[in-house]
C-alpha cells in the first residue's frame, strides 16, 4: 500500500500543539491524504508489467519471444508466443487495473470528504487531505470521524459522545467516549480558539484498543487513555456535535496502520507445481543439448555433401555453430511442455472453486442471512489435505449467546429442580419456571427453574441480597430506557448481559448511571450508589472491581473474576466456605457451566483516600503507567470475602458434535484451543464428542514448572507405548526423537488417547528444548484440548504443528483473539459471530456456523483437490504427447529444427482446441455426489495422504505422454513410407504428414478426457465436441481459397486438408493411432477397477446398485450430544470500559445423522500407505503391525 507521506523516521513520541500549524510543521508528521492505490496513468504500464515480469514464468516466456526474434534461430513465427502471452499480460493488467480504479475512487470519496475546521479562531469548510495534526475539528451527529481525534468537548453533559466502531472492529453497538474534565468546557468557539495545550503521546501504531499519552496545559498535566480518543473510520451517533484535537493523521492513523497487507499463502500443489516445473525445464534443456548434438554431427558427416543446394546461413561457419544455433532453435518448439497457458487456467479453475463456495445454499445461513464467502482464490484445493484443525471455543463451537443457569450463595447451590423422589429433572420434566410477575420490572425472556433463589430473596435473606447487588453494581453496562419500565441493556460480552439481566429479574435492578453513581432498584426501592472507582477488567488480571459508597457512607469493594484468580485472593476466614464453593464450581463444571466468583471487601475511608491517592499518581505516570496501575489494583483486591459463584449456559452450536465426529472419520486431528479452565474444557470436549468413554485415557497435563511438564508428558508417552507392547505390537520406546523422524511409532499406537493442557504447562511444553516432546506427545492423541491459552500460544501451537509436521493446518475462531491463529495456519476461517468481524476479516473463508467447515472441506475441499489432481495430470500428459512429437522428427529432418505442425496449430493447440475441455473438467468434475462424499468420510484421506498428484503420478503423466508422442509420429511415419493416394500418386508429402499428426493428436487427448472425465454436463459434451469440431473448421479455413486469396504469403497450401483427409488411408491410420494410444489406459483403468479398486470406485458401484435395486438403504444413525459448556468469564469481556464510566456525570445511550461405515477391502491400500509411513519412521528394533486409526 503506497501512501501519501514520504517515508519518515520512526517517532519516538508525538508531540502535538492545538491551533500551532507552525509548530506541527517541523515535525514534518504525515498528511491527512490517504492513497491506497498502486499506479497512476503514467506509471500503470511500466509498473504493472514490471511486477508481472517478476513472475518467472512470465519472464521465461519473454525470454522465448526475445529468441524467436533471431531469425538465425526462430524456426516458428513470433506471433506463436507472444499471442498467449499478450493475452495473459492483458487479462492480468485489466484485472489490475480494474482494482486499482476502484481504489483511487474509494480514496478520492474519502480524501475529498468536508470537514469543519478552526483556523484563525473561524470554523472553515476543509477537505480531509487538507486536515493537520494539531487542527481543532467539529464533528456533527452521523459524520465519520476525519483522524485520530482526542475528544474535547461535546454536545451532551460532561463531554461524552456516543460512537459506532463497526469500520474498525466489526461491532454495530455504540460505545461512549469522554473529554477529560478540564476541556469537556471548551464547547465554545472563542475558548478553542485559545486552547494552546500540547499533547505528547505514543507514537503511531496498530493497537486499536490502546492509547498512552499526557496533556500538558496550563501548567498542569492530565493522562490519557483510549477512553478520550476518536478514532478515523468511527461514526459519531446520538451526539449533536463535539470537538476533537487531531492527533494521528491519514497513514498514522490506527485505521491505516492496521490495514497491513496479510501474507500470502500459497498451497503444497503450488510449491510442488514449481519443482516440477524446474524439473521439465531441466528435460527440456537436455532435450536441446541431445537434438543439438545431433545437428553438429548430422551437419559434419552429411550437410557438407549438400552445400551447394543447402548453404549455411552467412552467420554460421561450422557443424559446431550449426548445433548451437540449433540448440536455442529446439528450446522455442519444444517449450511447449510448459505452457503460459497452464497459469492462468489453474486460476479460472480456482476462481470457478470459489463462486461454488459462495454460490452454495447448504452453506447459507438463514437466521443470519450470510453466505459462505471464499475471500481468497488460491487455497481451494488444500481444503481437501487438511489433517488438523485447530478450533477456539466460545462463539465457534459454541452460540456465546448466554443464560444465567445457576449460582452458589454461601455455600447453597441454586438452579437444579428435584422431583418427590429427590432426583434432579431433566429440561423436560421440570415444571413451570419461576414467576417474576412480582417485579414490573423484570424481563419477560428471563427464565430460571429453581423457585428457592426467588424465596430466599423475598424473606430477605442478607447473602442472597448482597450477591445479587454485587451482580447490580459491578459491571460496565449501559442502560436505556425507551419508555417507562422497558429497560434495554448495552453490554460489552454476553455474559455480563446475562449476570445483571439476572439479578434485574430478581429485584436488583439496574436503572441507570452517572460517570459517579449507580442507580439500583433494590426490591422496589431506589437506592442510588456513589461510584468512586472502576478497577478495569484485562486478559491479566481476568476480573474487575468497582468501589462504592452506599447511602450510608460506608465503602465497599465488589469483585467478580475467574475462579483462579479470586481464589488466591480471598480472605484465611472463608476457608470453609471455599471448600463448599469449589465442590459447586466442579459441579458446574462437570455440566460446563461458564462459572464466575463473587468476592466483597469493606474499606475504611481513610486507607480509601491514600489508595486514591496513589491511583492518580499511577495514572499520571507517563512511562509503565498500566503496569503501576495493576500494582495499585492487585494491592486492594486482597483478603477479600467470598459471596458465592455464578454458572452461565453457553448452548453448543447446532451439528457440532456430528461435525466433529465425521471430520474425525476423515482422519483430521481437531485441537481445541480455548482460554477457559480445566474442567470446562474437558467437558467441552465430551459434549462435542472430541472425548469419549470408550478412549482408552485422557491425559491431564497441569504442571507449573518445567520439570513437571517434562514428566507428566513422559508418562503419557510411556502408557501409550505400554499399552501397545500389551498388545503385541513390540514398539521400543525410544528417549530423544530427531525431528526428521517425528512421525515415529506412537502415532500408530494401540487405543485412543486424548490430551489436556492448561496454559501454564502448555507455555514449557512449547520452549526449545521440549516442543519436539509436546509434539509427539500431542500428535499420538486423537484429540488434544488446550485450555486457559492467550492468543500468542494458540499461533505458537499452530507454527509448531507447520514447523515439524508435513500436514496442512487450518484455524477457525469468531473473535480479535483468534486473529493471530487464524493468519498462522494454512487456511484461516472465521466465524461471523457475537464477536466483530475482526477474525472474519483476516480469514480466508468465512461462513456463520461451525458445522458447515464438514461441507467446507469434506465435499468442496476434496473436490477440488480432486479436480485440480486430474487437471494437472491431463494438462501435462497432452502437452508432452504434443510436444515430444517435435524431437522424435528431429532424428529425420536432419536436426533442423523443422516442425511437425504448421505454426497456426502450434498457436491454437494450448489456447483454443484443448483449452476449454480441460478446463471444464477442472471445474465440474467430481468422483462421488457430494450426500456421498458425506456419508464416507475416508473418501477425504487421499488428498491427507497427496496420492493424486505427487511426483511419482506426474512422471506417470510424463511416461503417458511420451508413449503417446512415440506413437503418434511413427504411426504415421510408418503408413506413409509405403502409402499411395487413390489416384496412385504417393501419399507421403510433408503438409500431409502434418495434418495427420495433428488430427490424430487432437482426437486422441479428446477421447483421453473423456474416459478422464468422471462427471459429464452438457457444458463437458459441448466442450470436448465443439473443440474437435473448432479444429476442422479452423484446419479448412486455413487450406481454403479465401484466406489464400487474402494472405498469398502465409496460406499457401490451398487445399491440403481436403485433400489428405479425403483419403481412407489417413482416416485408417488416424484410427489406428487412436486405439493403439487409448487401448492402454482403458485396459490397464478396467483391470485396476476389477483387481484393486480405490474407495471411489468402491462408492461409485455401491451408488449404481443402489440405483437398480431401490431396495435396501444404508442404517442412518444419528450422534446425539448431552450437556451444555462452560467457560471463563474473563476472556469475553472488554478492557478500559471501566475507566471511562469513572470520568464524567453523565451517560445515556439513544433510542449429525451419520452413515455407519464398514472398512472395506478396497480402501485396505490407504492403511497400508500409513502403515507404512509410520514403519519408516518407528524404532529399527520394532515396527506397528496396527493400521493407522482414522
Amino acid at each position: 500500500m503506497a501512501l501519501c507521506a514520504k517515508k519518515r523516521p520512526p517517532e519516538e513520541e508525538r508531540r502535538a500543539r492545538a491551533n500551532d500549524r507552525e509548530y506541527n510543521e517541523k515535525f514534518q508528521y504525515a498528511s491527512n491524504c490517504i492513497k491506497t492505490s498502486k499506479y497512476n496513468i503514467l506509471t500503470f504500464l511500466p509498473v504493472n508489467l514490471f511486477e508481472q515480469f517478476q513472475e518467472v514464468a512470465n519472464t521465461y516466456f519473454l525470454f522465448l519471444l526475445i529468441l524467436q526474434l533471431i531469425p538465425q534461430i526462430s524456426s516458428l513465427s513470433w506471433f506463436t508466443t507472444i499471442v498467449p502471452l499478450v493475452l495473459v499480460l492483458t487479462i492480468t493488467a485489466v484485472k489490475d487495473a480494474t482494482d486499482d480504479y476502484f481504489r483511487h475512487k474509494s480514496d478520492n470519496q474519502v480524501n475529498n470528504r468536508q470537514s469543519q475546521v478552526l483556523i484563525n479562531g473561524i470554523l472553515q469548510q476543509e477537505q480531509w487531505m487538507n486536515v493537520c495534526v494539531g487542527d481543532i475539528i467539529k464533528l456533527e451527529n452521523n459524520q465519520f470521524v476525519a483522524a485520530d481525534l482526542l475528544l474535547l468537548s461535546s454536545s451532551e453533559p460532561h463531554g461524552l459522545c456516543y460512537i459506532e466502531t463497526a469500520e474498525l472492529d466489526g461491532e454495530t453497538n455504540m460505545k461512549v467516549r469522554q473529554a477529560i474534565p478540564v476541556t469537556s468546557e471548551l464547547g465554545d468557539i472563542n475558548k478553542l480558539a485559545k486552547f494552546d495545550g500540547e499533547v505528547i503521546c505514543e507514537p503511531p501504531n496498530n493497537k486499536l484498543d490502546k492509547f498512552s499519552g499526557t496533556l500538558y496545559w496550563k501548567e498542569n498535566k492530565f493522562p490519557l487513555s483510549n477512553q478520550n480518543m476518536l478514532l478515523r473510520g468511527c461514526v459519531l451517533r446520538n451526539t449533536e456535535w463535539c470537538f476533537g484535537l487531531v492527533i494521528f493523521a491519514g497513514p498514522d492513523t490506527k485505521l491505516m496502520q492496521n490495514s497491513g497487507r496479510t501474507k500470502f499463502k500459497r498451497t503444497s500443489i503450488d510449491r510442488l507445481m514449481n519443482t516440477l516445473v524446474l524439473w521439465i525445464f531441466g528435460f527440456l534443456i537436455c532435450m536441446g543439448v541431445i537434438l543439438a548434438i545431433g545437428n553438429a554431427i548430422w551437419e559434419h558427416e552429411v550437410g557438407t555433401r549438400f552445400q551447394v543446394y543447402l548453404p549455411w546461413d552467412e552467420a554460421v561457419d561450422s557443424a559446431f555453430f550449426s548445433g548451437f544455433l540449433s540448440f536455442w532453435s529446439y528450446i522455442i518448439i519444444l517449450n511447449t511442455v510448459v505452457p503460459i497457458s497452464l497459469y492462468v487456467s489453474v486460476e479460472v479453475i480456482r476462481l470457478g472453486h470459489s463462486y461454488f463456495i459462495n454460490w452454495d445454499k447448504k452453506m447459507f445461513c438463514m437466521k443470519k442471512r450470510t453466505p459462505a464467502e471464499a475471500r481468497t482464490t488460491t487455497l481451494n484445493e488444500e481444503l481437501g489435505q487438511v489433517e488438523y484443525i485447530f478450533s477456539d471455543k466460545t462463539g465457534t463451537l459454541t452460540q456465546n449467546i448466554m443464560f444465567f443457569n445457576k449460582c452458589s450463595i454461601n455455600g447453597r447451590s441454586y438452579g437444579d429442580v428435584f422431583d418427590v423422589l429427590g432426583h434432579k429433572a431433566e429440561l423436560g420434566e421440570r415444571p413451570e419456571s419461576v414467576d417474576f410477575s412480582f417485579n414490573p420490572l423484570a424481563d419477560k425472556k428471563f427464565l430460571f427453574w429453581d423457585p428457592s433463589l426467588l424465596e430466599a430473596v423475598k424473606i430477605g435473606d442478607p447473602h442472597t441480597h448482597e450477591f445479587f447487588r454485587l451482580l447490580s453494581l459491578c459491571h460496565t453496562v449501559m442502560s436505556e430506557e425507551k419508555n417507562e419500565g422497558e429497560l434495554y441493556y448495552k453490554a460489552q460480552s454476553p455474559d455480563e448481559g446475562a449476570l445483571v439481566t439476572a439479578a434485574r429479574n430478581f429485584g436488583f435492578v439496574f436503572r441507570s448511571r452517572t460517570p459517579k453513581t449507580i442507580t439500583v432498584h433494590e426490591m422496589g426501592t431506589a437506592i442510588t450508589y456513589q461510584l468512586l472507582a472502576i478497577l478495569d477488567f484485562n486478559n491479566t488480571r481476568k476480573r474487575m472491581s468497582v468501589i462504592v459508597r452506599n447511602p450510608e457512607g460506608k465503602i465497599r469493594l465488589y469483585c467478580k473474576g475467574a475462579d483462579t484468580i479470586l481464589l488466591d485472593r480471598l480472605h484465611h476466614s472463608t476457608q470453609e466456605l471455599l471448600n463448599t464453593t469449589m465442590d459447586h464450581l466442579n459441579e458446574y463444571a462437570g455440566e460446563g457451566l461458564r462459572t464466575l466468583v463473587l468476592a466483597y471487601k469493606d474499606l475504611d475511608e481513610e486507607y480509601y483516600e491514600e489508595w486514591a491517592e496513589r491511583r492518580l499518581q499511577a495514572s499520571l505516570a507517563q512511562d509503565s503507567r498500566e503496569d503501576r496501575l495493576a500494582s495499585i489494583y492487585e494491592e486492594v483486591e486482597n483478603n477479600m470475602m467470598l459471596l458465592g459463584a455464578t454458572a452461565i449456559e453457553d448452548k453448543l452450536q447446532q451439528g457440532v458434535p456430528e461435525t466433529i465426529a465425521l471430520l474425525t472419520l476423515a482422519n483430521i486431528k481437531i485441537w481445541v484451543l480455548t482460554g477457559d479452565k480445566q474442567e470446562t474444557a474437558v467437558n467441552i470436549g465430551y459434549s462435542c464428542k472430541m472425548l469419549t468413554d470408550d478412549m482408552t485415557e485422557v491425559f491431564i497435563v497441569t504442571g507449573r514448572t518445567v520439570l513437571e511438564v517434562r514428566e507428566e508428558l513422559r508418562k503419557a508417552r510411556e502408557k501409550m507405548m505400554d499399552s501397545s507392547r500389551s498388545v503385541g505390537n513390540g514398539f521400543t520406546y525410544q528417549e530423544k526423537l530427531s525431528s526428521s523422524k517425528l512421525t515415529s511409532v506412537l502415532e500408530a499406537v494401540a487405543g485412543e488417547y486424548a490430551l489436556v493442557i492448561n496454559g501454564h504447562s502448555l507455555a514449557h511444553a512449547l520452549e526449545a528444548d521440549m516442543e519436539l516432546e509436546f509434539l509427539e506427545t500431542a500428535c499420538a492423541c486423537k484429540a488434544v484440548i488446550c485450555c486457559r491459552v492467550t492468543p500468542l500460544q494458540k499461533a505458537q501451537v499452530v507454527e509448531l504443528v507447520k514447523k515439524y509436521k508435513k500436514a496442512v493446518t487450518l484455524a477457525i475462531g469468531d473473535g480479535a483473539n483468534d486473529v493471530s491463529m487464524i493468519k498462522t495456519a494454512h487456511i484461516g476461517v472465521g466465524i461471523s459471530g457475537q464477536e466483530g468481524i475482526q477474525a472474519v476479516l483476516a480469514s480466508d473463508y468465512s461462513f456463520s456456523q461451525f458445522k458447515f467447515l464438514q461441507r467446507l472441506l469434506l465435499v468442496h475441499g476434496r473436490w477440488s483437490y480432486l479436480r485440480m489432481c486430474k487437471f494437472l495430470c491431463y494438462f501435462f500428459y497432452k502437452n508432452f504427447a504434443f510436444t515430444m512429437v517435435h524431437f522424435w522428427f528431429g532424428f529425420f529432418c536432419g536436426f533442423s529444427a523443422q516442425t511437425v505442425y504448421d505454426q497456426y496449430f502450434i498457436t491454437l493447440y494450448n489456447i483454443v482446441y484443448t483449452s476449454l475441455p480441460v478446463l471444464a473438467m477442472g471445474v465440474f468434475d467430481q468422483d462421488v455426489p457430494e450426500q456421498r462424499s458425506m456419508e464416507y468420510p475416508k473418501l477425504y484421506e487421499p488428498g491427507q495422504l497427496n496420492l493424486l498428484f505427487n511426483k511419482r503420478e506426474f512422471f506417470i503423466c510424463i511416461a503417458q505422454g511420451i508413449y503417446t508422442s512415440v506413437l503418434m509420429f511413427f504411426i504415421p511415419y510408418g503408413v506413409f513410407a509405403d502409402a499411395t493416394r487413390d489416384d496412385g500418386t504417393q501419399l507421403a508429402d510433408y503438409q500431409s504428414f502434418a495434418v495427420t499428426v495433428a488430427t490424430s493428436l487432437v482426437i486422441v487427448v479428446s477421447v483421453q478426457i473423456g474416459l478422464d472425465t468422471g462427471y459429464w454436463t452438457a457444458i463437458n459434451h459441448f466442450f470436448i465436441w465443439g473443440s474437435l469440431a473448432v479444429y476442422f473448421a479452423i484446419l479448412f479455413a486455413m487450406h481454403s481459397n479465401g484466406l489464400f486469396d487474402m494472405f498469398p504469403n502465409q496460406f499457401r497450401f490451398v487445399g491440403n486438408a481436403q485433400n489428405t483427409l479425403a483419403q481412407p488411408t489417413v482416416w485408417l491410420t488416424i484410427v489406428l493411432t487412436t486405439v493403439v494410444c487409448i487401448m492402454p489406459v482403458v485396459a490397464f483403468r478396467f483391470l485396476r477397477l476389477n483387481l484393486k479398486p480405490d474407495l471411489s470406485d468402491t462408492v461409485r458401484y455401491t451408488q449404481l446398485v443402489r440405483k437398480k435395486q431401490k431396495a435396501q438403504h444404508r442404517c442412518m444413525r444419528r450422534v446425539g450430544r448431552t450437556g451444555s459448556r462452560r467457560s471463563g468469564y474473563a476472556f469475553s469481556h472488554q478492557e478500559g470500559f471501566g475507566e471511562l464510566i469513572m470520568s464524567g456525570k453523565n451517560m445515556r445511550l439513544s433510542s449429525l445423522a451419520l452413515s455407519s461405515f464398514t472398512t472395506r477391502s478396497s480402501s485396505s491400500w490407504i492403511e497400508s500407505l500409513r502403515r507404512k509411513k509410520s514403519d519408516s519412521a518407528s524404532s529399527p528394533n520394532g515396527g506397528a503391525d496396527k493400521p493407522l486409526k482414522g
